[in-house]
């Protein structure tokens, strides 16, 4: 009888506050018993979970392999114990590691140093090259004296799936896009329109869901360079093809230089049939003509661009237009300023937790028209 491989802790990284929507998502993908944790949800698997979980998870922003831990106080003993671990299980020889050290109320105190054992460890161990520009990044946290190492599996944020090459001034990340239409309880199937669409995040996002497109489906990835990789089964798992979309997605914007980078973004991702993007003000919105389904919108607010004076008006027109055109439809407003979002003059309510974006706090804001 075949082994089963062996399991061990996987985290899988998300912006604060999108902790419970990834949960979900990961639940529906048939991970088991996913936790959530402060910043993300863990769970335990094997190397081709991992693989997966970097491939299909929409709301992921890393997917980290937790490798070892073990206790210590002392520098020489996090030299020593780092050389006595299973490094060739996990790492290549021909392939350098960059080593990044978080410690905190530990004996253990100085990073620098930290980082500076583990290296020596690592050339110990493995012989392996340690540098900075590495493509494989070993995480070393060091947390009241529990020292915990994690391989960064993903590589770069998984938000950079490898197709917007355009962005707007102030773009909303894929990964908090779909976390924000799952919220919206989006399913594949409803219509979607962004009346400020800029890069066209939430449109293409919406249809690349509805046609079965995977969001790591054209990118590289960290754990290629591991030696647990296995590329037969890796080719095998990213074959999946594109299923028929009924649903079709709009995406509108004042700025005419928005509506070509939200065209060129969605060529680029392969939806280009399933979308409409409309060179038009809020004031002049119209509903397609379709079955009401969903507004989602991330509207420029006064953190983000300085003066909030004007958008006050912005906000009201976009709230008149949705109110005479958009009877039974569901909106999702994304904002940090509350009181922008009460100058809609729309019923919303805040039912989600707030969410941690660029530096500041943004909450989704919800009503049934």
């Amino acid at each position: 009888m075949t082994q089963a491989p062996p399991k061990f802790e996987i985290f899988v990284v998300t912006a604060p506050g999108l902790e419970k929507p990834l949960a979900a998502e990961m639940r529906e993908a048939g991970f088991k018993k996913p936790k959530m944790m402060p910043g993300g949800v863990r769970f335990r698997g094997n190397w081709q979970d991992v693989w997966r979980a970097n491939l299909t998870l929409r709301g992921a922003v890393k997917v980290l392999a937790r490798v070892a831990s073990f206790q210590t106080m002392h520098l020489n003993q996090l030299e020593g114990l780092t050389a006595d671990l299973p490094w060739r299980s996990f790492l290549r020889t021909d392939t350098p590691v960059r080593v990044d050290v978080v410690t905190q109320k530990s004996k253990i105190y100085h990073a620098g140093a930290a980082k500076e054992r583990v290296e020596k460890g690592l050339r110990a161990a493995l012989d392996v090259e340690t540098t900075d520009d590495a493509p494989v990044t070993l995480k070393t946290r060091i947390d009241n004296n529990m020292v915990t190492f994690s391989l960064d599996t993903s590589g770069d944020s998984l938000h950079k799936r490898g197709f917007k090459a355009a962005v707007a001034k102030a773009p909303m990340r894929e990964t908090m896009a779909s976390m924000f239409l799952r919220q919206m309880e989006y399913d594949g199937t409803q219509t979607v329109l962004d009346p400020m669409c800029g890069s066209g995040t939430f449109v293409i996002e919406a249809a690349e869901i509805a046609a079965g497109l995977l969001p790591g489906r054209a990118r590289a990835f960290a754990f290629e360079h591991l030696a647990t990789f296995d590329a037969a089964i890796w080719a095998d798992m990213r074959a999946t093809d594109a299923q028929p979309a009924s649903a079709r997605f709009y995406g509108s914007d004042k700025d005419a230089g928005a509506i070509r980078m939200s065209q060129d973004n969605a060529e680029r991702s392969g939806v280009s049939e399933l979308c409409t993007f409309t060179h038009t003000s809020v004031g002049d919105l119209e509903a397609p003509d379709t079955a009401p389904g969903i507004v989602i919108v991330n509207p420029p607010y006064g953190t983000r661009i300085g003066d909030k004076k004007p958008l006050y008006a912005l906000h009201a027109s976009l709230g008149r237009a949705l109110k005479e055109r958009f009877t039974g439809w569901r909106v999702g407003l994304v904002t940090s300023d509350t009181g922008l979002a009460k100058s809609t003059g729309l019923p919303l309510e805040t039912p989600f937790a707030p969410v941690a974006h660029g530096g500041l706090t943004v909450k989704l804001h919800t009503c049934q028209l």
